[in-house]
């Protein structure tokens, strides 16, 4: 039997959560913040396995103008087979005010063999709005193969695009998914995006993070960077580095 849940959080200037709504396995906590980073953070806890095939999960943040949000998880969230041949689904819609903050910092997704997910998340900003947004992607648990992972990365900023991208891994996906122009044999996938009003004065130059990564200015005042590596573990040190060099 397959499950349909939607969690939503809203965050307020001065660190209020009007909304804190959980469904399903998305459990969402307040915690205590860490850093002048966030007047709010909510750490979502999944309750239960998912999400399974044929799933169809949501969750969506509202950020309002002047609120500052950190969203984290508790643990990586691991896509499983299910009683149905059916994708899973899961659904991350974000909206980020005027002169308001979103920290989007999950833990890895990690697709497992016989899985199939789509993912999809979709970001609004507002034009003076900042956003610190990271995404992994881990293709199996250790010693198997993947499943089939599609994601989508859809921004817009002030109503103008600003970044779409898709992604498609394991059985399920074109060939040379895993080739040298692709993968070149990697299991860790990650983006780390980051949108600031202030680069606009200082966009960041283009350049190569090691041998696996990279730094790419977008057609606004953004980044997004792109790394593989051979594991989790790998992967976000590379994705960390780059983070503390972006906001210094």
């Amino acid at each position: 039997m397959s499950l349909t849940a939607t969690a939503r959080i809203t965050a307020a200037p001065g660190g209020s959560l009007p909304v804190l709504e959980s469904d399903g396995p998305l459990a969402l906590r307040r915690t205590r913040t860490t850093g002048p980073d966030a007047d709010a953070r909510v750490t979502v806890v999944g309750a239960m396995s998912a999400p399974l095939g044929g799933d169809r999960l949501a969750l969506e943040a509202d950020v309002r103008d002047g609120a500052r949000l950190l969203v984290d998880a508790a643990a990586a969230t691991v896509a499983l087979p299910g009683r149905t041949p059916a994708p899973a689904h899961y659904d991350v819609r974000l909206t980020v005010g005027e002169d308001a903050e979103l920290r989007w910092l999950p833990e890895q997704l990690i697709s497992a063999y016989g899985s199939e997910l789509c993912m999809r998340t979709t970001v609004q900003l507002a034009a003076t709005a900042r956003l610190v947004l990271r995404e992994e992607q881990i293709l199996g648990r250790h010693g198997e193969e993947p499943g089939t992972l599609t994601t989508r990365l859809t921004v817009h900023r002030a109503g103008a695009p600003l970044l779409d991208q898709e992604l498609r891994y394991g059985p399920g996906a074109s060939v040379g998914w895993d080739g040298g122009a692709v993968l070149g044999g990697h299991r860790a996938v990650g983006q780390l995006l980051l949108v600031d009003p202030d680069m606009a004065d200082k966009p960041a130059e283009p350049r190569l993070l090691g041998e696996t990564a990279v730094l790419t200015p977008l057609a606004g005042p953004a980044v997004l960077v792109t790394a593989l590596a051979a594991d989790a573990r790998l992967l976000r040190r590379v994705l960390d580095r780059a983070l503390d060099d972006l906001t210094g």
